[in-house]
């Protein structure tokens, strides 16, 4: 069982074939790059190669990424989140960022083959993804039999502004999404000592959905 965010979602769905038995995938890029993000790939290695890992850059690698509610403003204060990825984005050597940045714009599609993906897939992403549209269009793509789509802020869980890096922004909106997923794949059974009350599973909306299954019962037989 995988997780992938972004590009490293890319890299699991291109090697998953039949070796997993399913896939996390959060924000997941699947098709050649648009033109869009070609240039805008483009953009980033020129200042990269001229300029070095500058304010600039960090900025679009960080829209890329975040949403505008954790990236801060005049009046609000940028995340802890944010903070920190800044001071890796320091650390890091230009000719890696440089490496990935020409290898994420030279991917090829993955369209053709994801028919044949053979796994259960969960599809994650935030409404603010530039990636949003990819995502909903590789779980158009997917086998319905072994997919689901959870756009964070839009379907399934209720929890707006959320970013790419849904892992880090908004962990705790994969929670139940996970655990239906799980339980699905065999993996997982609800806790009946200690829950969330909040979770769909927990023991005290089973009770529930046990009373009423017992009472439709019985007013069957009667």
């Amino acid at each position: 069982m995988c997780t992938g965010v972004t590009a490293g979602a890319y890299i699991l769905t291109l090697f998953a074939r039949k070796r997993v038995l399913g896939l996390i995938l959060v924000s997941p890029l699947c098709r050649a790059p648009s033109w869009t993000e070609w240039f805008y790939n483009k953009v980033m290695s020129n200042l990269l190669y001229f300029y070095g890992m500058c304010a600039l850059l960090k900025e679009l690698l960080l829209q890329r990424y975040f949403s505008r509610e954790v990236r801060g403003n005049i009046e609000v204060p940028e995340s802890d989140i944010v903070r920190a990825c800044r001071r890796l984005l320091d650390e890091r050597h230009g000719s890696n960022l440089m490496q990935f940045l020409q290898a994420i714009n030279g991917r090829p599609d993955l369209t053709g083959g994801l028919k044949r993906l053979g796994c259960r897939t969960l599809i994650i992403v935030g409404d603010s993804s530039p990636f949003h549209y990819e995502a909903v269009y590789m779980a158009s793509k997917l086998d319905r039999r072994f997919s689901a789509l959870v756009e964070i802020g839009c379907l399934f869980v209720q929890v707006q502004a959320c970013g790419s890096i849904v892992t880090e922004e908004q962990p705790h909106a994969m929670l139940i999404p996970m655990e239906y997923f799980f339980m699905g794949s065999g993996l997982y059974r609800p806790c009946y000592l200690s829950g969330s009350p909040r979770s769909p599973l927990s023991p005290s909306c089973t009770s529930r959905l046990t009373s009423r299954r017992s009472s439709s019962l019985r007013r069957a037989r009667v």
